[in-house]
């Protein structure tokens, strides 16, 4: 029981180091972006944080297996450059015995990722996908930014707000420029004290302006009228945003199985191929962290990573082939997890007095022919 949580416990807390480090790196990346894209306008600043969280499951499908793979090719190279894992095995603890334990704690995070790949991803996709509908709609006054020049939604004018208020429903000192309405048409600056934005029943946006004037002429002559206003309205958005096409990625499991094509079929067989997977990259870390310890624990992380690259390779080459209608739905994936846990079992017997007989026997075999 003590080797049982010592070696869980190593390989645990590995896994866990390396999916840590690769999600703050790699979630820093996209808060780069996200707060780029809310400095420009594009989404509102108060949603930047909203977005980030929902961006973690999908970017967390992606890192579960690498970090469970490198998790124990890190904690048993270890163990293995300590020599710890000679003095296990002559105390009777023998190699298929520390696989049989890495199996049930990567039955355990394969079970993890399968609800967040299954459910908790295509959940915060969906999610994601309202949250930006609904700020694109309200976009009117919840995408204006003090201090900003800003093209309005149906981009026939630009306003420059210097204040808005704390609750966001009241803006101070108001400029606004729009462009002639028609070929030969006004030019008309607008400066108000205050306005608002307002929405009607059809989803059309207007801006109400106070206490202002207006001024109004050809750009080609010198002559402008000058009117004085008690409150002034322009419609800075048409009519409600249209819901956007979905990608296949945020339908429900329970709906994705329900739809019929290759596209679903490649789906729903690359949200099963993330759990899935993790067992048998688990499965060949054990015999590829073996290392001496003059090679130190960090041996054969190169080779392993190579690895692994190529395994992921050749699922997101089947997914698109089989969107394609290259590889029958029926074949899919499986013919890379087969050929992934085959390669496992011979990594783990090759060593073992099975694995050896057998290979003698082949070698006899070729010799006597």
């Amino acid at each position: 029981m003590i080797v049982f949580r010592y070696l869980i416990g190593e390989v645990f807390k590995s896994q866990l180091a390396v999916f840590l480090i690769l999600i703050t790196i790699i979630m820093s990346q996209r808060f780069v972006k996200i707060l780029a894209d809310a400095s420009d306008g594009d989404i509102p600043g108060q949603l930047v944080l909203t977005i980030l969280s929902l961006k973690l499951p999908q970017l967390a499908v992606i890192i579960i297996p690498l970090s469970a793979f490198l998790g124990v090719l890190i904690a048993y190279g270890r163990i293995y450059a300590d020599s710890e894992m000679t003095v296990l095995h002559a105390t009777g603890i023998s190699e298929w015995y520390i696989t049989r334990l890495t199996l049930i704690l990567s039955v355990v995070i394969a079970l993890g990722a399968g609800f967040v790949t299954l459910y908790l991803s295509p959940w915060a996709t969906e999610r994601e996908y309202q949250i930006l509908e609904k700020a694109e709609a309200d976009s009117g006054l919840s995408s204006l930014i003090p201090g900003r020049f800003q093209q309005t939604s149906n981009e026939k004018a630009v306003v420059f707000v210097h204040e808005i208020s704390r609750d966001g429903g009241q803006l101070e000192r108001v400029f606004l420029a729009q462009a002639p309405a028609r070929e030969g048409g006004q030019t008309s600056i607008v400066y108000a004290e205050s306005g608002n934005v307002k929405e009607d029943a059809s989803g059309a946006q207007m801006l109400e302006l106070n206490s202002g004037r207006r001024y109004a002429g050809e750009t080609s002559s010198p002559a402008y009228e000058v009117v004085e206003f008690g409150k002034y309205q322009i419609q800075i958005r048409e009519q409600q945003v249209e819901q956007k096409r979905r990608k296949l990625s945020s339908l429900p499991t329970s709906e994705l199985r329900s739809q019929k094509g290759p596209e679903a079929s490649a789906e729903w067989q690359w949200r099963i191929a993330i759990p899935l997977s993790i067992p048998i990259l688990m499965l060949i870390a054990v015999p590829l962290s073996k290392v001496n310890p003059r090679q130190g624990k960090f041996g054969r992380l190169l080779p392993a990573l190579a690895l692994y690259l190529l395994y992921y390779i050749l699922l997101i080459a089947s997914r698109s082939a089989i969107e394609d209608g290259k590889i029958p739905q029926q074949l899919g994936m499986w013919w890379i997890h087969g050929l992934g846990l085959l390669f496992g079992v011979v990594l783990l017997v090759k060593h073992r007095t099975a694995g050896q007989k057998f290979k003698a026997l082949i070698t006899g075999r070729s010799s006597h022919v």
